[in-house]
């Protein structure tokens, strides 16, 4: 097909495409709450309403019943990443086994062992909230699409069984086109227990509900202004009242922290997605994907991609674009160049779906740090505790940062709070223009890697070397 009959193609398949998130169209969505008006205290106060809080406050009902509880949402409950992001719920709380094996080799055996308890708990928490989230362990599939990625994921295979990690398994192009068909795959590695699938934004509205129910008080429209000691609390000023707590759990991940100091440990990726409307049975069995899995491409810049319970495929991720100085802004929700890119890459591995045309494309922030994984801390003489900068992999690790800044409150020493991943701090990033500067290299030295047989140049190897990186 001609460059300008392609483009003609690809924008046909966007011209219906609503600008806004699936997941938070669903007709499920529970009425908002009220803002917060004049003064209120409680012994805890959780700032954020997406899972980091959710979880936060929903693990502090069922530690202490009799604990008062207070969440305050800026927006609404699951508005910002909970709502939007690809619905991939991970077991593993270091961005992979890899980053984890990279960063903490003496305790990654305790990382993913408690990784997998948190998966558990977030099964068992589902099914005894009845949360209606369309949760399926079906686990998640790294495709190789370039030669040498099919040998990174046979190397990996075998260093991880090597190590007595046997939880992955070697799929040739065969095997993997038995399990999902594209002309584009060569090989993969699937991890069958380690991910669930799920719809994130309901996800969120049970958690919501489950809060409630346990007696949790919970304001939407109410955003943290301030953060200041009050006696031997502290208080958080709103748009319309105060908050006046004993401690205070702070969620907010990408958005500014409460905590001036915490802000250049984390920068703002925008990250975008497409869904397809509901394949047909012809469509669907064209592509085989029986088993449902999550798949994610091996390359620097990757898809993520998966199939929704009404058979609709949701197409993510390859860039990641950080806006300069770290803004956030809602017309960054929207980008029309990559939905185009996004577009030709989606036929490109599914040509068989030609004539698909994609019904939502959106996009929004996320946080991401120097190290990939979440970091925690206290302030204010341990009446604060934060966590940030999951980095795109928070659906599963929020509800284990929500018990790590429960531990820190506590002030008691816990497996958690031993862990040195809890007990460091990754590095922030520099100030303007030198994170422009520096993250746009290093983009532009993942796409060269990309392109040049998995080669990382001197930069890559030099930032490889202190330990930094760039993702979503």
């Amino acid at each position: 097909m001609a460059p300008a009959a392609m483009t003609r193609a690809l924008a046909a398949s966007l011209a219906d495409a609503e600008p806004v998130s699936f997941w938070l169209e669903d007709p499920g969505k529970p009425a908002v709450l009220p803002a917060l008006t004049g003064d209120t205290s409680c012994d805890l106060l959780v700032v954020g309403g997406g899972y980091s809080g959710l979880w936060t406050a929903l693990l502090a009902k069922e530690r202490d019943p009799g604990l008062d509880v207070v969440l305050i949402e800026g927006h609404e409950v699951g508005w910002a990443a909970s709502g939007r992001n690809g619905g991939f719920c991970a077991a593993s709380l270091t961005h992979g086994l890899a980053n984890g094996l990279e960063r903490w080799p003496g305790e990654i055996r305790q990382l993913e062992e408690l990784g997998a308890r948190n998966l558990d708990a977030i099964e068992e928490a589902v099914a005894r909230y009845g949360i209606d989230c369309d949760f399926e362990r079906t686990g998640e599939i790294d495709v190789a699409t370039r030669p040498h990625q099919a040998e990174e994921l046979r190397d990996w295979h075998r260093e991880t069984a090597d190590l007595g990690f046997d939880g992955l398994e070697f799929l040739d192009q065969d095997a993997l086109r038995a399990e999902v068909d594209s002309p584009t795959f060569l090989a993969g590695l699937w991890d069958r227990r380690g991910v669930a699938m799920l719809h994130p934004a309901r996800l969120a509205w049970g958690l919501k509900q489950a809060c409630l129910g346990l007696g949790v008080r919970i304001h939407e429209r109410t955003r943290g202004l301030g953060l200041a000691r009050s006696g031997a609390g502290m208080a958080v000023r709103t748009p319309y009242g105060r908050v006046f707590a004993r401690q205070v759990a702070l969620g907010t991940n990408i958005f500014p922290s409460l905590v001036k100091r915490v802000r250049p440990y984390t920068v703002p990726v925008y990250d975008y997605a497409l869904m397809t409307e509901p394949l047909t049975g012809e469509q669907l069995a064209s592509i085989g994907w029986r088993g449902r899995q999550g798949l994610g491409d091996s390359a620097n810049q990757f898809h993520y991609f998966r199939l929704t319970a009404d058979h609709r495929i949701l197409w993510g991720g390859y860039d990641a674009i950080y806006p300069y100085g770290g803004r956030l802004s809602a017309e960054l929700d929207q980008r029309p160049d990559t939905y185009l890119t996004l577009a030709e890459h989606f036929f490109t591995c599914f040509p068989q779906l030609e004539g698909v045309r994609f019904s939502h494309a959106w996009g929004g922030a996320i946080d991401t740090c120097s190290r990939f994984s979440a970091f925690f801390g206290t302030a204010h003489g341990g009446r604060v505790a934060y966590a940030a900068g999951f980095t795109g992999l928070g659906v599963g690790a929020t509800r284990f940062g929500g018990d790590v800044m429960l531990d820190l409150l506590s002030g008691a020493e816990t497996e958690r709070t031993r862990l040195e991943m809890v007990r460091s701090k990754p590095l922030p990033f520099p100030p303007e223009p030198f994170a422009w500067a520096g993250i746009g290299l290093t983009k532009w030295s993942l796409a060269r890697a990309d392109e040049n047989g998995g080669r990382r140049n001197l930069w890559l190897k030099s930032m490889d070397r202190l330990g930094l990186g760039f993702d979503s």
